[in-house]
């Protein structure tokens, strides 16, 4: 097993220096450009980026607040040159819009390190870390049994929760859409293939719905969006799980549409998104983000509890309450689909990174690759700044008691044998 070499120690604390932004500036966000404003006072650096989910134009913001500095007492380290360390990172399209701008509001805390992420799919991401590729994968759906049976040490943490939700293009209908379970499972099974269907009638009272066949767009690649969002039709349909399987069907599926006539594939979470804003009375699943970031109107929902609600934060931060801290010692949980809360949106999962618990040391930084990367985790996971971002895109920041879980499992990384920290937690 060729095992990757991981990451971070010596948190650079060159935000004083943010002035000389030629040094430490991140390179455009990925078919977009990328302007940066420095802000009074000089430790917060606002960074706006466009077009950090494919297909939008849409302005973000992020602020990257500096991390923590190092004890009066101890000596100052030497700053390493801006983009000394890369990282590379694969997976989940699920979470990219944030990891996006984690990754360049990083730069501003620790100019040294560079942190790539190739979001594939949580199929691309398993199949990078099993084979030692990346230095961390990201996944919304579990590894098999058989990946830890070859790869033992590999370890998953959750980072956020996410809104899956169905959008939809309706030029009738731009707002106020209403679906459930079972006629969202009917429409993936290919069995209610019309707008105004009559089980679509009887949620939404108040529409004129219109009388058009419904295209109906999945993911084509290995998703865990699919995952989850077939957990949540397999808890809801008797039907689907009759017709498909369950519960859940990895990260593919055989869909009952495409062999009605009226599915279609996008690759990723921004593929099912582009194929809805572009195909008239179409419908498709994705992550809260990207409806958000597109612009495109997604149904609200009626939950277990028989209660409309929409996907937010709010209901994100509920859809976890039901289930609780009830994660095994892979840090893992089964699903948070369908809980009986009132507010909890039914359509929700964690999404997680991957790494490996035991490190080699790299050829050039021995253990402060790892250190690296435990330092950005730490930070991403605890700094005020990088989780007002991901409330802001629709994701939800972990739990406390789930933190913690956390952040002890990832105290427990070595490399050559030897435990490594993140600086961020001595101080």
């Amino acid at each position: 097993m060729n095992r990757r070499n991981r990451m971070p120690t010596l948190l650079c604390l060159a935000l004083v220096a943010a002035v000389v932004l030629g040094a430490c500036a991140p390179a455009a966000a990925p078919g977009g450009v990328t302007q940066i404003v420095v802000t009074a006072p000089p430790q917060l650096i606002t960074q706006v980026v466009t077009q950090i989910v494919n297909g939008t134009s849409q302005p973000v913001v992020i602020t990257a607040t500096p991390g923590p500095t190092q004890p009066p007492s101890a000596p100052s380290a030497t700053a390493l040159p801006a983009g000394s360390i890369t990282l590379s990172g694969a997976g989940a399209t699920f979470p990219d819009p944030i990891y996006t701008e984690w990754r360049f509001a990083y730069q501003y805390v620790d100019p040294s390190v560079v942190i790539n992420y190739v979001a594939n799919g949580s199929g691309g991401g398993q199949k990078a870390i099993e084979d030692g590729t990346v230095d961390f994968a990201g996944s919304d759906s579990l590894l098999p049994d058989s990946a830890y049976t070859t790869t033992p040490d590999l370890q998953m943490f959750p980072t956020v929760a996410g809104a899956i939700v169905a959008m939809y293009n309706i030029k009738e209908i731009t707002s106020g859409l209403i679906l459930d379970g079972p006629s969202l499972a009917g429409i993936y099974l290919g069995k209610i293939t019309m707008w105004n269907d009559p089980a679509i009638v009887a949620l939404n009272p108040s529409l004129t719905v219109p009388a058009q066949k419904i295209t109906v767009v999945h993911r084509s690649d290995g998703s865990g969006t699919t995952d989850n969002f077939t957990k949540y039709l397999s808890d809801v349909s008797p039907d689907w799980v009759t017709a498909v399987g369950a519960p859940g069907h990895g990260n593919t599926v055989q869909w009952p549409v495409d062999k009605a006539g009226n599915g279609i594939g996008g690759k990723g979470n921004a593929g099912v998104a582009a194929a809805v804003q572009n195909t008239p009375y179409s419908i498709g699943y994705v992550e809260l983000s990207y409806a958000v970031a597109n612009a495109i109107p997604f149904a609200d929902m009626i939950n277990a509890a028989g209660k409309k609600v929409t996907a937010n934060h709010d209901s994100l931060v509920s859809a976890m309450a039901d289930y609780g801290t009830a994660f095994s010692d892979r840090l893992t949980i089964d699903r948070i689909t369908n809980g009986k809360g009132a507010g909890s949106w039914p359509i929700s999962t964690y999404t997680y990174q991957v790494l490996h618990m035991t490190n080699k040391a790299d050829p050039t930084w021995g253990c402060l690759k790892v250190t690296k990367y435990l330092n950005w985790v730490h930070w991403f996971l605890t700094d005020a700044g990088a989780s007002a971002r991901a409330t802001k895109l629709g994701y939800s920041t972990l739990p406390d008691a789930v933190r913690t879980k956390v952040i002890a499992k990832l105290a427990t990384v070595q490399c050559d044998g030897k435990p490594v920290h993140s600086d961020m937690t001595a101080q």
